[in-house]
């Protein structure tokens, strides 16, 4: 009788326990889905911000675009940053942010870069069409805002018919960045930001002129129907702060005008 005891009080005792032990466990956590060319920056500001408020950011990156579509189909995000203000936009129709929270908190330039020993005459975006120039890595203009703002940059060269073949299209901007750096085409269009994370494996030929393409702005927001409204607030908060400014004009992002 005193075994059986002693079994039912250990047996108590675990019943007890375990939900301690996970309650202890458990922390806050927020999913932040953000272009891919923030990743760096955004990382660093994540650490911050777990400092802070001891809230664990799970970050998602890629293009713009399709992280726009998870969002629209239901994933679970609570804050979402993006490369260009369609994708925010079109998430605003549908009525999946809390406009309140949406701020304009970035901005980037566009930069057209060859692999670091490539010998070649390229000097500028016009000279794309040369024939020595086979192949041109840009993200897909359907889901990457990289990409169409590459493609703006090409029309207000008026040469994008006669390079459209030439064109590899990529899934976000830092597979165009890779392709470069890893001397599989011939020049690749990126953000200014990017250059920065393979400066030793690529070499920027030019800057695109701004009157060449719309402002790269970077929008960020909270998704409608978050549970975790005020840690996301919270993150925003962190970004449009000056410590959050200097973390990204650390990684080369210009403020936003």
């Amino acid at each position: 009788m005193k075994k059986l005891g002693r079994l039912c009080l250990f047996i108590a005792f675990l019943c007890m326990a375990v939900p301690l032990f996970a309650f202890a466990g458990s922390t806050k956590e927020i999913t932040v889905s953000a272009a891919i060319s923030l990743k760096n920056a955004f990382e660093e500001i994540g650490t911050v911000y777990e400092s802070q408020y001891g809230t664990k950011c799970i970050f998602n990156f890629g293009g713009s675009g399709d992280l726009e579509k998870q969002i629209a189909g239901g994933a679970p995000v609570d804050v979402f940053a993006s490369a260009a203000q369609k994708d925010m936009d079109e998430l605003g129709k549908l009525g999946l942010i809390v406009n309140a929270t949406r701020a304009d908190f970035a901005a980037n330039s566009i930069v057209l870069i060859v692999p670091a020993g490539a010998k070649t005459s390229l000097t500028s975006f016009e000279g794309l069409g040369a024939t020595e120039i086979k192949k041109i890595a840009i993200g897909n203009p359907k889901t990457v805002p990289a990409g169409r703002y590459a493609e703006e940059v090409f029309r207000f060269y008026k040469i994008l018919p006669s390079i459209k073949d030439k064109l590899i299209y990529t899934e976000n901007v830092r597979a165009a960045l890779d392709y470069v750096a890893r001397d599989e085409v011939d020049a690749g269009v990126v953000y200014t930001t990017d250059t920065a994370t393979r400066s030793n494996e690529i070499k920027v030929i030019v800057t695109a002129p701004e009157a060449s393409h719309k402002p790269v702005v970077y929008p960020i927001a909270v998704i409608k129907g978050t549970k975790s409204e005020k840690d996301a607030k919270a993150f925003i908060s962190l970004v449009l702060s000056e410590e959050g400014k200097k973390i990204l004009q650390k990684y080369g992002f210009k403020s936003n005008k």
